[in-house]
């Protein structure tokens, strides 16, 4: 899919990786970006249309989905995380919002702009994951298992919405320079290139996007007799 004149609707696109594809997407060219938020007044990028949508309400999902006529291109963003494990006392409440936003938003959104989508040639849809879509050490346990939700929901998505040419590709990643992963220890990359690297596999015609190292590592893991990331037998 090119980005050139295309029409895109990023979710949670006031700050962090959404803000940071609602300035690429104008920068590469793109017609229009509805940039959707919870609260369309923290929208403050220039050149893009602000949207009122909450990913957990399906009345907002449905007025988006009427509104934004004319999207070619959904980017599934919005996302929440919450630190702790599944043995805390509130990991049942936990993981179920997490869940809520992160899983069944996805779904909401992907379900109303998919015809959206198919009257207009089909169009592409890029869903925001992770690189704990795969891993869990228990640090981030309701959203690691959220997002490994979030993946088969995408790759059931890609099999679903090929009879009407939609490229549906999985954006996977590490921890991101962003609010949500401020409190996390470790080497963290830059929104604005993990958005670039993902644009372009898009642009490539790509199902999959690894942004960054530690998430390639780990993906090529997955496939040894023995992956990587697990202990060794002496």
């Amino acid at each position: 899919m090119k980005i050139d004149n295309a029409v895109a609707l990023v979710t949670g696109a006031n700050r962090g990786i959404g803000l940071a594809f609602t300035r690429e997407l104008r920068a590469r060219g793109a017609r229009k970006v509805y940039a959707a938020a919870r609260d369309p007044a923290t929208v403050v990028q220039p050149g893009v249309e602000a949207l009122r949508l909450d990913v957990t309400r399906p009345d907002e999902v449905a007025a988006a989905a009427a509104r934004a006529g004319d999207v070619t291109l959904v980017i599934n963003n919005a996302g929440i995380a919450q630190l702790g494990g599944f043995l805390a006392s509130d990991s049942e409440d936990a993981t179920r919002r997490q869940f809520e936003t992160n899983f069944f938003g996805m779904l909401r959104v992907s379900k109303a702009f998919a015809p959206v989508l198919a009257a207009h040639g089909g169009g592409a849809l890029l869903n925001v994951l992770s690189i704990v879509s795969w891993i869990n050490g228990g640090q981030l346990a309701g959203y690691a298992a959220s997002k490994s939700a979030a993946w088969s929901l995408t790759n059931a998505l890609r099999h679903e919405l090929a009879a009407q040419k939609t490229q549906v590709l999985a954006l996977h990643m590490a921890f991101v320079d962003t609010d949500l992963a401020r409190g996390l220890d470790g080497p963290k990359t830059s929104a604005e290139d993990i958005v670039k690297r993902a644009l372009d596999g898009l642009e490539s015609g790509l199902d999959e996007v690894l942004a960054d190292d530690r998430t390639q590592f780990v993906r090529q893991g997955l496939t040894a007799p023995r992956p990587s990331y697990l202990p060794q037998a002496a």
